[in-house]
């Protein structure tokens, strides 16, 4: 009820004001009448327009006003830009001057409510936000390339960013290459094979870097050093050179670490079935290997090395070097 008084009191104002204006204007004093009629009008348009955007969702609002104000900026840079062609002056200049700001606002109002999704305000402002992300390097070290998985993990997609191989460690595994031994002349032909697989597939981006540090004589501490100037992290299989890293504050990927998340859970209580391959360490224990190369320890297996046995899971460690599983015999665990 008070919204409808409101109303009605407005388009009496509006009426009033038309009256008033016409009266006090010639040559159109002579019909206050019709000011009063297009007060009213006037008046009861707006009234409309307030019920209609009563209705309308807010975001279609938001987006329509900014499309609106973007469009009289623009009607406005026409404006200035076309000065030289439009009269500057008279009633033709404001008739030109209001068709063309009013063409401007509604031409905004309406792409920007029709592009809707397109073109809206938190749109435009979290793009003005957004900023151009930093570009993202991995260092490989010599340990992890011989490993060769890191191959494997590339393909898969998991590791993004750009793949950077030091010029030093391509010396040391050079070296290793031509090494007299054959053991390690095997491990550095099979790093630089990793290395030369991994640069022919499309989506890895590899990058082979020449900056060094000829005042660091020690290869982890030039790794640490260029991942501190390329703030990057080093991808690693080196315990120790992971710890070392991790003091100097430097981010390390290990894929020890990555084997070791990704092995399934066994729990206490469970039952699995295992092949008994060698004597544990400990009085009449026997050792087994999961399919992932998980250790299993078995109280009492001993006599049962080079048979297949179903064993029931007591414990498990996760120690730096991976996770061992303690257990005992089936028959043990039901008689307990």
């Amino acid at each position: 009820m008070q919204e409808k008084l409101l109303r009605a009191s407005f388009v009496i104002l509006c009426a009033l004001a038309g009256y008033l204006l016409v009266s006090f204007h010639a040559p159109w004093n002579s019909l206050p009448f019709l000011g009063l009629i297009l007060g009213m009008v006037i008046g009861l348009l707006i009234v409309v327009l307030e019920e209609m955007l009563r209705k309308a969702p807010s975001r279609l609002l938001t987006t329509g006003l900014f499309g609106f104000f973007l469009g009289l900026i623009l009607a406005k840079v026409l404006l200035v830009l076309l000065s030289a062609f439009l009269p500057s002056q008279g009633l033709l200049a404001l008739a030109v001057q209001g068709t063309l700001m009013v063409a401007g606002g509604y031409l905004g109002a309406i792409l920007a409510v029709d592009k809707g999704r397109e073109f809206n305000v938190a749109s435009f402002v979290r793009l003005l936000k957004e900023q151009p992300r930093a570009k993202s390097y991995k260092i490989l070290d010599t340990s992890v390339i011989i490993d060769g998985r890191i191959a494997d993990v590339c393909e898969t997609g998991f590791l993004e960013g750009t793949l950077v191989i030091p010029q030093f460690i391509l010396r040391e595994l050079q070296h290793i290459a031509d090494s007299s031994d054959p053991l390690k002349r095997n491990r550095g032909r099979r790093g630089l094979d990793i290395l030369q697989k991994m640069q022919k597939k499309v989506d890895v981006h590899v990058e082979i870097s020449d900056m060094d540090f000829p005042e660091i004589r020690e290869v982890d501490a030039k790794i640490v050093a260029l991942a501190k100037a390329l703030n990057a992290k080093i991808v690693t299989n080196d315990f120790n050179l992971n710890k070392v890293a991790e003091l100097h504050g430097v981010a390390v990927l290990n894929i020890n670490e990555l084997a070791n998340a990704l092995r399934p859970v066994v729990l206490p209580g469970e039952e699995i079935r295992v092949y008994v391959l060698k004597e544990g360490k400990e009085y009449n224990q026997g050792v087994a290997y999961l399919d992932d190369g998980t250790m299993v320890v078995i109280d009492n297996g001993r006599r049962y090395i080079g048979q297949t046995i179903d064993v029931c899971v007591t414990s498990v460690l996760q120690t730096t070097a991976g996770r061992m599983i303690f257990s005992r015999l089936k028959e043990e665990a039901e008689a307990a």
